[in-house]
């Protein structure tokens, strides 16, 4: 599989799902480890990217509205790198892989419980490069 079977856009991300097999990640409460879940959509989307040579993807950082702004900017700056060392581990090239925090400024959920804080806990991907 390359890049030209999948259909990517410069810029598209995974939160609205136009980024072929590279999916949101999730994380639990004040975590950035990698649950056995998120591994597995990990392993697909490394698989993807060493097929697709060409592709360059950002990984955001993202967190819930509990804590603080420097806080939930640095645990989404640990959340980005820890997908992007994973990929690395795979045996994706870093060089193609960058990484940013947003913390809790760019909420794809906006209630106020953990089923929306839950949602918001996540690695996203961003098409730089195709």
């Amino acid at each position: 599989m390359d890049a030209s079977d999948v259909d990517l856009e410069l810029n598209a991300d995974s939160d609205s799902g136009k980024t072929g097999p590279l999916q949101t990640v999730n994380f639990a409460y004040n975590s950035a480890s990698l649950s056995s879940a998120t591994k597995d959509k990990l392993r697909a989307a490394a698989t993807f990217l060493k097929a697709a040579s060409s592709v360059e993807v950002q990984v955001e950082g993202h967190c819930d509205e509990r804590g603080g702004v420097q806080y939930n900017l640095a645990l989404g700056e640990r959340r980005a790198k820890a997908v992007r060392n994973y990929l690395v581990a795979l045996g994706v090239s870093g060089s193609r892989i960058s990484t940013i925090s947003f913390g809790k400024e760019r909420p794809v959920a906006f209630g106020h419980d953990e089923s929306a804080w839950s949602q918001n806990r996540r690695g996203n991907f961003v098409i730089t490069a195709k």
